[in-house]
C-alpha cells in the first residue's frame, strides 16, 4: 500500500487515480472530524469534499516529506472555521441531522444491559458531544485532532500553526473545561 507522500507524490505528477486513493484512505476520518467539529453531517459531507477539492487545487503547494495528516486536516479545520464565520453572520434555522447526531457514534445494546442502562450511555454520550461543541473553537479543535483524529501534538501544533507546548497547554485547558461542564453526568472525580 504506497504511503500518503507517495500519493501526493503521484497527484502532483498528474496521476489523478491517487487522489481517488487518497480521498479512500481519508474520506471518513476527514468527515468524521468535521461533523464533531459542526455537528451538522451535511455541512460535514460538503466541507470534506471541498477538502479534498483543496487538496487536488494545492497539490503543488505540498511539500515532499512533510505530513500529509496535518496538511489534510490544516485545509479541513480552515474550512470548517470559515463555515463558523460565513453562519455567524448568516443565521438561520437550523434542521437538525436526520440521524438525530448520532451518525458516528453507535449506541450497542449489551445482551446483558438494560434499556435504563443504554439511556444512561446515550445521555452521557450527548453530554460528551455537547460539552466539545461548547468549548472555544482553538479547545474543540485541539481536542478533536488529538482525542479523535489520534494526531500526535506535533501533527496539530503544524494544523494550527502553533508551537506544541501550545498544543499541551490547549488539552490541558480542554480536559479541564470539559471535566468541569461533565462532572454532573461523570462525578467529580474526573
Amino acid at each position: 500500500m504506497p504511503t500518503d507522500d507517495a500519493l501526493m507524490a503521484r497527484l502532483q505528477a498528474g496521476d489523478e487515480r491517487a487522489l481517488d486513493e487518497l480521498m479512500t484512505r481519508w474520506e471518513l476520518p476527514v468527515r468524521r472530524y468535521l461533523h464533531r467539529h459542526l455537528q451538522n453531517e451535511a455541512a460535514a459531507l460538503d466541507i470534506a469534499e471541498e477538502a479534498f477539492v483543496r487538496v487536488y487545487q494545492q497539490r503543488h503547494r505540498f511539500a515532499p516529506g512533510s505530513h500529509f495528516t496535518a496538511w489534510l486536516f490544516t485545509i479541513a479545520t480552515n474550512l470548517a472555521r470559515s463555515h463558523h464565520r460565513w453562519r455567524a453572520r448568516h443565521p438561520s434555522e437550523a434542521f437538525p441531522d436526520g440521524d438525530g447526531g448520532q451518525g458516528d457514534v453507535p449506541v450497542a445494546l449489551r445482551e446483558d444491559a438494560t434499556p435504563a442502562d443504554a439511556l444512561r450511555r446515550q445521555e452521557k454520550i450527548e453530554a460528551v458531544r455537547h460539552a466539545v461543541s461548547v468549548l472555544s473553537d482553538e479547545l474543540r479543535t485541539v481536542t478533536l485532532l488529538y482525542e479523535y483524529e489520534n494526531l500526535s501534538h506535533a501533527e496539530i501544533a503544524s494544523v494550527l500553526h502553533c508551537s506544541a507546548k501550545a498544543v499541551e497547554t490547549r488539552l490541558y485547558r480542554a480536559r479541564k473545561r470539559l471535566r468541569a461542564i461533565l462532572a454532573p453526568y461523570f462525578g467529580g472525580d474526573n
